[in-house]
């Protein structure tokens, strides 16, 4: 399947519909002379663009509404505007995204627009109490609001083990934790103020469980723990909870009762494509369901530029994605 942007370079889409369109917020890869490592410098991004179409046909063009906010435009942060995400309410449209601070510390900002293509005008600092990478906002059926986050590694989750608010630099770089019956680091969630701009409350766990024994992933499942890009849906009362596995490469998803939680593992609904990540999003539109994610086969796998893709996915009778229709 061919990219849906060429002009540049695209990864990490998060796809909404609003206002009857798609609008994707994706990270912006550019060219850069810094080698590939596992804190992922490479990432060495700066603005964000914003994009929509009115249809997922191929030969329907998607617009590129511009830059939207750029590493510059926010105080606080030093480098590396990494994936983001957006959410509507209350009448105004809620830019989320991870970057570096002026102590190299990932933490999360919010921008506010007017419209879903923008312009975002930053808060001056990140949300409180925020860190990692990777935030997914989710606003339920009850107006209630959540946004989920983390990401190991160069994302930082691994360094918050001794406490939510506690960074150990002694867990930088590719450590996690390993060994017989040790359970995986978790994303996090936190649910949203009434504006949309803070936490409401504790960070909280997300609690991901193995189906045939009831009990949390272990650390060493390389093949089912959580690693980034997480991401939530809403389905038949259904919450889907979906994540990359990181070094092993899939796309994961588990199914919950409850926004915050637990939720049991239910499979794969992505193989390895070219190139080191994983990141995605889900949405309903025009009543098909739609898979957005990146590969590199646009730049012949060149690890750090990277192009957006959509496929249509697929639900069986009991609710589980499936890639191919059902009979």
């Amino acid at each position: 399947m061919p990219p849906l942007i060429t002009h540049l370079y695209t990864a990490d889409p998060s796809a909404h519909v609003f206002e009857g369109k798609v609008y994707i917020y994706p990270s912006h890869d550019r060219e850069t002379d810094i080698q590939f490592n596992d804190n992922g410098d490479q990432y060495d991004m700066e603005d964000y663009h914003v994009f929509s179409t009115e249809s997922l046909d191929p030969l329907t063009p998607v617009v590129d509404h511009g830059v939207v906010l750029h590493a510059k435009d926010v105080p606080w942060v030093s480098k590396q505007l990494w994936a983001p995400d957006a959410a509507f309410k209350n009448g105004k449209y809620y830019l989320y995204f991870p970057a570096r601070d002026k102590e190299g510390i990932f933490r999360i900002g919010v921008a506010v627009g007017d419209k879903p293509e923008g312009p975002f005008t930053p808060d001056p600092d990140p949300i409180k109490g925020s860190y990692s990478i990777d935030p997914a906002s989710f606003v339920d059926d009850d107006g209630n609001a959540y946004i989920y986050f983390g990401g190991l590694w160069g994302g930082q989750l691994q360094c918050y083990q001794g406490g939510h608010d506690v960074f150990d630099p002694s867990w930088s770089g590719p450590k996690e934790p390993s060994g017989a019956g040790v359970h995986a680091l978790t994303p996090r969630v936190a649910k949203l103020t009434g504006d949309m701009r803070q936490f409401d409350g504790e960070v909280q766990e997300v609690v991901i469980l193995a189906p045939e024994t009831g009990e949390k992933i272990l650390a060493d499942d390389h093949d089912r723990r959580f690693f980034e890009a997480a991401w939530m849906h809403k389905r038949g009362g259904v919450y889907y909870f979906s994540y990359s596995t990181g070094d092993t490469h899939y796309l994961c998803y588990a199914t919950g009762t409850s926004p915050l939680g637990p939720f049991t593992y239910g499979g794969r609904i992505l193989e390895p494509v070219l190139g080191w990540t994983t990141h995605h999003s889900i949405v309903e539109f025009q009543e098909k369901w739609y898979l957005f994610h990146h590969d590199c086969e646009l730049s012949g796998g060149v690890d750090h530029l990277r192009s957006v893709k959509v496929k249509e996915i697929f639900y069986d009778k009991d609710g589980k994605i499936v890639t191919e229709k059902p009979e």
